[in-house]
């Protein structure tokens, strides 16, 4: 077939245009926003890209147009595919029929960690010799893709709680078709699709709803949210639940979490009370190990070996952008971490101070997303950067003309917000430029840098260390 994809330089969209490739379709796409990583991947792929939005994309006529989520009417080649009456699906659709349906479906959702976790399911399932599918929002290391499509009958992907699609406004994760699925957390977040706290909930109970009797829901019990919508169901949930965290009223337990050994995290699994097994991971943070966890109680659903698992979490390389150190310059640590949400910020934050120990933690924050960038969060926003140093915020860019919560952050009220818990420094600068001419002269030896965005930061990483660099001259 030849697909055709609108928005293809989408995280999502250039995936699945690698995907459909590997199945031997025909792949084009257009997109308006054409630029690296996903503009050279698409060109190594050899997947012709054209540059901007017009009818004459759609000629010859192919015999399905994929709609990105970004997208509306008014686009040129949307309204070419309606009044010419062509097929037409979402990236969601098209990942269900072209390669989930028929398949074993592990769903990977939550408001946070949903991509790192995600990840590390792919790994441990390649080591378990099942030779997973898997779509992730995230380049995993141990791969170097962030998707793959192989004649397995399993298949791993991230559950996105977005919207699908203009015409489908219900989440991504509603066609994944789950065999198990995940749900770490639930969270208020997404405000520009989401009313409150509720109607994120309601979503998520969807999900679980969709999971076959013969099936495995596997629920964060640490989450309040979590618990409250799995207790809606009654008794028609309990033969394919398996709860998994830190509570004692968890079926199975992460227990004895020791960050001591070295570039190690170390833990200890319980399952009803029961020693189940020791385990290690490279990656830090108390919310890593729950992630980790979760991986484990889906691997042994599908029959790997408690030392299969093992194996797989001290080898997994983690994600780029989930606290991925990008350089080190005149002994200053530059880091980049995906994080956007207040309790992603404090999460991160809480495991790079318990990791660099004794060194001063400089956290640079861009609220970038549409729920970051309104006032909803304030107050939240404020406790999140406790663990921090010195903070440096970035203004806000008002991209949007209204939402459901309309005030934007007050990023100059957040500040002093900031500076007032503790006595430290706390300053608002616009953009990347500004605040790396700031901090460039300020940073010595031992300090870590964590920036914070779920966008590009204007390239701050790189600009952050040249300066370091020419600065040492």
């Amino acid at each position: 077939m030849h697909y055709h994809l609108i928005g293809i330089c989408g995280t999502a969209m250039a995936s699945l245009a690698g995907m459909l490739q590997a199945r031997g379709h025909r792949v084009t796409g257009s997109d308006e926003n054409v630029y690296p990583p996903m503009s050279t991947m698409l060109a190594d792929l050899g997947i012709p890209v054209a540059q901007g939005y017009a009818p004459a994309h759609l000629e010859p006529a192919p015999d399905c147009v994929v709609i990105g989520n970004a997208l509306s009417r008014g686009n040129p080649e949307v309204e070419e595919t309606l009044n010419r009456r062509l097929v037409y699906r979402s990236q969601a659709e098209v990942v269900k029929e072209e390669f989930i349906r028929g398949r074993r479906s592990l769903v990977i959702a939550g408001t946070h960690g949903k991509t790192t976790t995600t990840s590390i399911a792919t790994w441990v399932m390649e080591c378990g010799r099942l030779n997973p599918s898997f779509l992730v929002g995230g380049v995993v290391q141990n791969f170097g893709a962030s998707f793959r499509a192989t004649d397995s009958e399993y298949f791993v992907i991230e559950g996105d709680e977005y919207d699908t699609a203009y015409f489908d406004k219900g989440p991504k994760f509603m066609h994944y078709l789950p065999e198990l699925a995940v749900v770490g957390n639930i969270e208020f977040d997404h405000a520009d699709i989401y009313r409150d706290l509720d109607a994120v909930k309601t979503a998520f109970q969807r999900l679980m709803n969709l999971v076959p009797s013969r099936g495995r829901l596997i629920a964060g019990w640490d989450s309040p949210a979590v618990r409250e919508v799995v207790a809606e169901f009654g008794e028609r949930l309990h033969t394919r639940l398996e709860t998994f965290g830190t509570s004692p009223e968890a079926r199975w337990q992460a227990r004895d979490v020791d960050y001591s050994a070295g570039e190690l995290t170390r833990f200890r699994v319980l399952r009803e009370g029961a020693l189940w097994g020791e385990f290690e991971t490279p990656l830090i943070g108390d919310f890593n190990v729950l992630n980790c966890l979760s991986v484990i109680v889906a691997a042994d659903a599908w029959g790997l070996s408690r030392e299969t698992i093992g194996e797989a979490l001290r080898s997994f390389q983690s994600v780029k952008r989930r606290m991925q150190v990008r350089g080190e310059e005149r002994g200053v640590t530059v880091i980049d971490d995906f994080a956007h949400h207040p309790t992603a910020v404090r999460e991160t934050l809480r495991a790079l101070g318990e990791k660099y120990r004794g060194r001063r933690l400089v956290a640079v924050f861009e609220p970038r997303s549409a729920t970051s960038r309104l006032a909803v969060f304030q107050k939240d926003y404020a406790e999140a950067f406790d663990r921090a140093d010195y903070v440096v915020l970035s203004a806000v860019f008002a991209r949007e003309k209204g939402s459901v919560y309309g005030q934007l952050l007050d990023t100059d009220e957040l500040t002093q917000e900031i500076a007032a818990r503790r006595d430290r420094p706390a300053l608002c600068l616009d953009g990347a430029d500004p605040i790396v001419s700031h901090l460039a002269p300020l940073l010595h030896e031992g300090d870590v840098v964590a920036v914070m965005s779920n966008g590009g930061f204007g390239g701050i990483h790189e600009k952050l260390l040249d300066a370091l660099k020419n600065n040492s001259r």
